[in-house]
């Protein structure tokens, strides 16, 4: 298609001295925008055969901007325009945004191969991020552990706050025993509760997964770092569940959400047509795969978490920003500390000390009801001071009076103080003595008290005690007294 020359001269002059785009140009002249790539990629007919153009200012910087995108094939223009004004540029940002679309190189396309696994031999393993649960004490994030068979498409998937290792192993635990069995391989991505180390093809797994793979004779693998498409299975299903179970749904509880996954399982997802092998459902397939996975053992591998943990002085352990009680004979020692994502026990040496219910709450106190009671009991055992016990030893008849004092409101604390003064000063047996004497006349008043030990130390006929306090710069000295009988004599 030809154009006037009017509309060429007004296309050149609309992209080159306005800087209009090629879509506004075609839209506002009324062409196709084919004719303004056209045009603006040769001279209008009849031109003058074009000069020298002038020296582009971008010139000097090419061969910067070329090594740049060869290293970096997605860096930004502007970026390229910031690092090329710090070394002189003094172009604009459009000018260098449009060299470097003319430069950058073609995105490379790999080719992928495809696999086709046997019966038994494969099962690959991803998370997807759900949302938040809503829990006391706060919010937190709520994944999804996913398993699927490779051969059979079967999946197996629950509901969990924890990513750790030991939360691995017991998710991989349940989908074996929910199989029945388990494949000769678990391909994973490359996350830190599977892989601690990698170099290239030199891997070292998590203990806790090496251990697991071990006892169920498993081989675990890892798929190419950013690699995606190698694990492509579990990549589709992750996107089955996001669209076909999560969509519109909101997880309030995850026992409940974990049960709706396995119906949704059982009555769906495995009742789909199998996406290669016509005509057969996921579930007869994976009737077919079942008897060539690996037997599991009995009784199946623990999978708790185990930890030593140290007990505070007010008889708590700290786990996962909770507290939980022990007995408080166990304040201040290190016990053993074995979790799952349900009971939580704490061990010394092999006997249970305490049991409880994991919270999956934030910053909550768990405490056991008799744990409680016990520190109480040591607490008020704690609070019978030591001048008690005394008063006790010299008459366990104290008690009667002490409860009556208690009963008509006095402080506990400064009276036994007081009493134990009246020890000090009248000895034992004179306050033995009063004491068995307002027992029987029922009397509780203090000061009767002190009446009944001076009656009981003239009865005694002891010295009156009399205390005699002595300012500090005088010195303690025996005096002894000289004869006065020659006292009165001139």
């Amino acid at each position: 298609m030809t154009v006037p020359r009017e509309t060429e001269a007004a296309i050149l002059r609309l992209h080159y001295g306005e800087h209009w785009p090629y879509g506004t140009i075609a839209t506002q002249l009324g062409v196709h925008i084919d004719v303004v790539r056209r045009v603006l990629n040769r001279p209008p007919a009849g031109a003058a055969a074009p000069t020298a153009r002038r020296p582009s200012v971008i010139q000097p910087y090419a061969e910067f901007i070329e090594q740049s995108l060869q290293q970096y094939p997605k860096l930004l223009a502007t970026r390229l325009y910031d690092m090329i004004r710090e070394r002189g540029y003094t172009g604009s940002v459009r000018t260098v945004r449009e060299y470097v679309a003319a430069v950058r190189p073609d995105a490379k396309t790999d080719a992928f191969l495809r696999l086709e696994t046997l019966p038994g031999e494969q099962a690959q393993i991803d998370w997807m991020h759900v949302g938040s649960l809503h829990v006391a004490g706060g919010e937190r994030p709520l994944w999804a552990f996913v398993l699927v068979m490779s051969y059979s498409r079967a999946m197996w998937a629950e509901l969990v706050v924890d990513l750790s290792a030991a939360a691995l192993c017991r998710s991989l635990v349940r989908a074996a025993a929910y199989f029945g069995g388990v494949p000769r391989q678990w391909l994973f991505d490359n996350p830190k509760t599977v892989v601690i180390e990698r170099h290239g093809d030199a891997v070292r797994f998590h203990p806790a997964l090496l251990s697991l793979s071990a006892h169920l004779r498993v081989q675990p693998r890892l798929c190419g770092v950013a690699k995606p498409q190698e694990k492509g299975r579990v990549e589709r299903t992750v996107r089955y569940l996001r669209d076909r179970f999560f969509a519109g749904r909101t997880v309030v509880d995850i026992d409940q959400g974990n049960k709706d996954l396995l119906r949704f399982f059982d009555e769906i997802a495995h009742q789909r047509p199998h996406p290669r092998l016509q005509g057969r459902t996921v579930a007869e397939v994976l009737v077919e795969e079942q008897p060539r996975l690996l037997a599991l053992p009995d009784p199946l591998p623990p999978t708790e978490h185990v930890v030593p943990v140290a007990v505070d002085k007010t008889a708590f352990v700290r786990f996962d920003t909770n507290l939980y009680s022990v007995p408080p004979a166990h304040a201040g020692r290190t016990l053993t500390l074995v979790a799952d994502d349900r009971v939580l026990y704490l061990l010394d040496g092999e006997s249970v000390v305490a049991r409880h219910a994991r919270s999956l709450g934030r910053r909550q106190t768990v405490e056991d009801p008799q744990h409680r009671a016990e520190l109480l009991a040591q607490r008020r055992a704690a609070q019978d001071l030591k001048g008690r016990d005394r008063l006790r030893a010299i008459s366990p008849s104290i008690d009667v009076l002490l409860s009556r004092w208690v009963t008509e409101g006095r402080m506990t604390g400064p009276t036994v103080f007081r009493l134990v003064k009246m020890l000090d000063l009248y000895g034992n047996a004179v306050f033995a003595d009063a004491v068995a004497d307002l027992v029987a006349r029922e009397v509780a008043d203090l000061g009767a008290f002190a009446v009944a030990c001076e009656k009981a130390r003239r009865a005694r006929s002891l010295p009156i005690p009399v205390g005699v306090a002595m300012p500090a710069h005088i010195p303690d000295r025996d005096v002894i007294p000289h004869d006065l009988e020659d006292y009165d004599e001139p």
